[in-house]
């Protein structure tokens, strides 16, 4: 996976006396991935990103003083370990907290702020664009968010959770990883609507699953093997509904969101050809659209315990 490119620093921000519009601000935003490489003088161990949706990336690094400027996408981070004491100062206010698992931290799009952490940190972020959020609200019918709220350290174990399953499930298969990632992001995002905005929202979903002919119509292309789209957006759009309901809906109906339905279709494919046929491993992986034999292992073993040779020696 490719590392984002290090841009050229921009200059200083102006000083916090100088009283600048917001919007004029907007056009000395870098990137999340971009600050972030910045600031933390490192590149992500992961980084996966989707441009209608924004990225997640796995980072470890060391102490940290300095500034992050303004980006243009709200970051969300949680911590796969600690405890590692955080210090964030924005004007003469300060924030302490503490960096380990069940905490998220958020720095809202176009914020600046200074950090201080005194020893390394491994870390999960979400660069999540304002724009999701809006399309998310609508979709489920919330009010408008407005900027996120900052948390350093904030208690918070379901995003938390969330965020670190993104780090988790990567498993080298392009289907199955965007389609995961879209769906988290949309769980991610209305989590953070209902949390961690300024005032309270309320999710009102539509109840009911999908009708027979439209839940056929989205099991045709999850199964198909040519190079349908088998995207949520592509997914959504052939129902006629948003991808917030839809997923609601197809889970609704078959019990599994549209990427664990996906993801045990591959693996009773991935049974059937290690039974009945005599395919070697490395060329069931391809068929099956995994981008290596030991990605595709990896995988087969999370689900089953077992390695794929293992499994098809035991069976047969």
């Amino acid at each position: 996976m490719s590392k984002p490119i290090l841009h050229d620093r921009l200059p200083d921000p102006p000083a916090a006396s100088e009283t600048r519009p917001r919007e004029l601000r907007s056009a000395e935003r870098r990137r999340a991935d971009v600050e972030m490489s910045r600031v933390l003088k490192t590149n992500p161990l992961r980084i996966a990103s989707d441009p209608s949706n924004g990225a997640i990336a796995y980072w470890k690094h060391g102490a940290l003083h300095d500034v992050v400027e303004p980006m243009l996408d709200h970051v969300v981070m949680t911590y796969p370990a600690g405890p590692q004491r955080l210090e964030r100062r924005t004007g003469k206010s300060a924030a302490i907290g503490t960096a380990r698992p069940g905490v998220v931290t958020i720095i809202p799009a176009g914020s600046t702020s200074r950090w201080d952490i005194a020893g390394p940190v491994s870390v999960v972020q979400l660069y999540l664009p304002h724009t999701t959020l809006q399309r998310v609200a609508g979709e489920a019918r919330m009010a408008a968010p407005s900027d996120l709220l900052e948390r350093t350290g904030h208690p918070d174990s379901i995003t938390s959770r969330l965020l670190l399953s993104a780090a988790d499930v990567i498993e080298g298969n392009a289907a199955l990883d965007n389609l995961f990632r879209q769906q988290l992001t949309d769980l991610l995002a209305t989590r953070l609507l209902t949390a961690h905005v300024g005032s309270s929202t309320v999710v009102h979903p539509t109840v009911g699953g999908l009708s027979p002919t439209v839940l056929r119509r989205a099991i045709e292309r999850l199964r198909s093997d040519s190079d349908a789209d088998v995207s949520l957006g592509a997914l959504a759009a052939d129902a006629g509904l948003s991808r917030f309901h839809f997923c609601r809906a197809f889970k609704e109906s078959t019990g599994l969101s549209p990427h664990a339905w996906l993801r045990q279709h591959r693996l009773d494919q991935a049974m059937n050809m290690l039974r009945d046929t005599d395919e070697s491993v490395v060329s069931i992986a391809a068929a099956l659209g995994y981008s290596s034999q030991t990605a595709f292992a990896a995988a087969f073993r999370k689900l089953t315990g077992e390695t794929p040779s293992d499994w098809r020696k035991r069976t047969r």
